[in-house]
């Protein structure tokens, strides 16, 4: 469960985003070669003033069910593996079947 972590005031989600795509979605959990794992995601936004950023987090928002200000960038603003923080009264295992079912 590594992509999905509590950190005591909230969760914390690392994913791989692929702006330019053709669609929004989310297509998973994958590992690297590391073994570390992480959520992967697309969005059609450009990597261009953040619109890639806040498109992921209206992407999460909607697949998890929470407001978009429930969620915000907590490292990785020009990385292309992001860490998102979820502010949400809500159970690891509610958010990790709701992505994991891409939503």
């Amino acid at each position: 469960m590594g992509w999905l972590r509590s950190d005591g005031s909230g969760l914390l989600i690392r994913v791989r985003l692929t702006p330019k795509s053709a669609s929004d979605r989310i297509e998973g959990v994958e590992s690297g070669a590391d073994g570390t794992a992480w959520l992967k995601a697309r969005v059609r936004a450009l990597p261009a003033d953040g619109a890639a950023n806040a498109a992921l987090l209206k992407l999460l928002a909607k697949a998890i069910g929470v407001p978009k200000s429930a969620l915000g960038l907590a490292s990785g603003a020009t990385a292309r593996i992001k860490t998102v923080r979820v502010d949400a009264d809500l159970a690891p295992d509610t958010v990790r079947a709701r992505l994991e079912s891409g939503g």
